[in-house]
């Protein structure tokens, strides 16, 4: 399954008061891990940036003046998400810019919805945990996911922290490949002569280095779970 991690940075908080796109980027996911591949620009948005935007981005109006305009990378950037899942936290806010951009173009280019599925971690976080705060800060406390780096926002930054926190929640409904493959109906019908053991098998004991990584793991499920997860409730330490 192709994923990609969006976010946006804009001049200011409202799109019907003419507020514009200054920033995309894009990390791409593929079976839910980065592949490496992104899209990010910076675009002139032909106003000024809300003194609120400038504070959280640390983009001034100057930076931008030489940058392209939505129009001149708006087939690139396309190319870039079409037929894959959108993972945006507040996708209403992003995905109303976006629009808003792509109206501005002639003909008919349609909308994000258009080419696109959309997942929105806020919305699944206020399902999961619900009556707390959700923000992608809070998200990667919660979550164990380091953001020390982010000390303003921005578009690449925020979509690496985006994916970790979406792998977070979301490690919980991944079936655990344990490696096994569906027997055929041929092999579930064969008969199978009974093993006879010489000798007692030998017990192998886990290490200090795979306990500790057993915890690490269960951790992490947790921090998931939003508590103690079942297999910390259930399962028994290896030995």
């Amino acid at each position: 399954m192709r994923q990609v991690v969006l976010d946006t940075e804009t001049t200011g908080l409202e799109v019907r008061q003419g507020h514009r796109l200054i920033e995309i980027a894009c990390l791409e996911m593929v079976e839910r891990r980065l592949t490496g591949r992104r899209y990010q620009t910076y675009l002139n948005p032909d106003r000024a940036i809300d003194e609120g935007a400038r504070q959280v981005t640390g983009i001034e109006d100057e930076f931008l003046l030489d940058k392209p305009r939505f129009a001149d990378v708006a087939g690139e950037f396309l190319a870039f998400i079409e037929g894959a899942e959108l993972i945006i936290h507040n996708a209403a806010f992003d995905l109303a810019f976006l629009n808003a951009e792509l109206a501005r173009l002639p003909g008919d280019p349609g909308t994000i919805g258009d080419r696109c599925s959309v997942l929105d971690t806020l919305a699944m976080a206020r399902e999961r945990y619900p009556g707390q705060r959700n923000s992608l800060d809070a998200l990667c406390k919660r979550l164990g996911v380091d953001n020390s780096a982010r000390e303003l926002h921005g578009g690449l930054i925020d979509c690496q922290l985006l994916a970790d926190v979406y792998i977070a929640m979301t490690s919980g409904q991944v079936a655990l490949d344990l490696g096994f493959e569906k027997a055929s109906e041929e092999q579930q019908t064969a008969v199978v002569a009974p093993v006879v053991l010489s000798r007692r098998p030998r017990v192998l004991r886990a290490g200090a280095d795979e306990l500790a990584a057993h915890e690490k793991r269960l951790d992490t499920l947790d921090k998931s779970a939003g508590g103690t997860s079942l297999w910390r409730r259930e399962a028994v330490t290896p030995v």
